[in-house]
């Protein structure tokens, strides 16, 4: 799906979280930064996978990483799942695809039968100086932290 691979430069990206606050890749240099997309704020699969991440989370921070969502819902279905879930990160509401698009996640899909086109769940670990040091495709929800932090 995404042609972007290890040791490729990040997407110059910018997108607006449920805050309505900007993100962009300058603003997490030095850090390292998980870029995870999920399809769908709310389904069983994509709450697995950020609770997994929220459990995890000072994990992450004492590691020097920063994590952030995507995924084409609204800013108020991303607010919802955060205040639901107890989510510590920012989740980008990118309902326009720039994000996206930009990492080259949206394509044809299949799901029970049916084809579609929609975000293919895939995690982009950034290193401090903006380059991809891993894409992870296989992402297992429920383990997904253990995937990163290995």
């Amino acid at each position: 799906m995404t042609t972007l691979k290890t040791g490729d430069k990040a997407p110059n990206f910018k997108g607006l979280d449920q805050n309505g606050k900007e993100h962009k890749l300058s603003d997490y240099k030095g850090k390292k930064l998980v870029v995870f997309f999920y399809p769908k704020a709310s389904t069983p699969g994509c709450t697995a996978e950020a609770c997994d991440l929220r459990d995890n989370y000072e994990r992450f921070k004492a590691n020097n990483y920063e994590l952030l969502g995507v995924s084409a819902d609204s800013a108020k279905k991303q607010s919802n799942f955060i205040e639901k879930n107890n989510l510590p990160f920012p989740l980008l509401a990118d309902e326009n695809h720039e994000v996206i698009n930009a990492f080259g996640v949206w394509g044809p899909k299949k799901f029970m039968g049916r084809e579609f086109d929609g975000i293919h769940r895939t995690t982009f670990v950034i290193d401090e100086n903006g380059l991809i040091s891993e894409v992870i495709e296989k992402v297992k929800t429920k383990e997904h932290a253990a995937q990163i932090l290995k």
